[in-house]
């Protein structure tokens, strides 16, 4: 699985530390920075996944460095973080397109799911289960399409439903060992083709 940046944005450095310390104990590989203008610089030289961002420093605003990320990326996923929260900056983070808002003190926990929820929203965060279900899909659509079979005549083959095979494929519904074999079967390969490099 590749590394999970993410950028801390906050002008207490006690802050910075203490995220930099939480998110790495969570396998993030985590960035720093005091001074908004420097953490602009830095979004714009290197590629990060998340920004976590503080309202309110000295300079330059949080309110301020949301607006100028957004002009110069629109997916990177930022969650504000406040000690002070107002209704007008929840306003101007639902449209700048923030992921969320996050009161200072927060709960560890709470926070540690909303940046997993975030992450897996962007497609950033697969479990072990779901990059094997992904996986099966894959080859045995591939498969599949290099023997020019449709869904409908796979169902035909195999006895399963158009709606499970297409399931499958999309790795929204796991096969089970029979359906499995009735696969490979249907398209005359092993079973451990559809395991790939898993």
């Amino acid at each position: 699985m590749r590394a999970i940046r993410i950028l801390i944005v906050d002008d207490d450095r006690d802050i910075c530390e203490y995220m930099e310390l939480l998110l790495t104990q969570s396998g993030y590989d985590v960035a720093t920075e005091t001074d908004p203008r420097a953490a602009l610089d830095l979004l714009r030289a290197e590629e990060f996944h998340v920004v976590v961002l503080d309202i309110m420093m000295p300079e330059l605003s949080g309110m301020e460095v949301l607006q100028e990320i957004r002009n110069f990326d629109t997916d990177i996923a930022i969650v504000i973080f406040t000690g002070f929260p107002s209704v007008d900056t929840a306003v101007t983070s639902m449209k700048y397109n923030v992921s969320d808002y996050i009161k200072k003190p927060f709960d560890v926990d709470e926070f540690n799911s909303t940046l997993e929820k975030i992450l897996r929203d962007k497609g950033l965060l697969t479990d072990p289960e779901e990059e094997l279900l992904l996986t099966i899909g894959q080859n045995i659509r591939a498969a599949r399409k290099e023997r020019s079979l449709t869904l409908k005549q796979m169902a035909r083959r195999t006895g399963l439903s158009v709606s499970l095979l297409s399931q499958i494929e999309r790795a929204e519904s796991s096969a089970s060992v029979s359906s499995l074999y009735k696969l490979a079967r249907a398209l005359d390969c092993s079973l451990t083709e559809f395991f790939g490099d898993y």
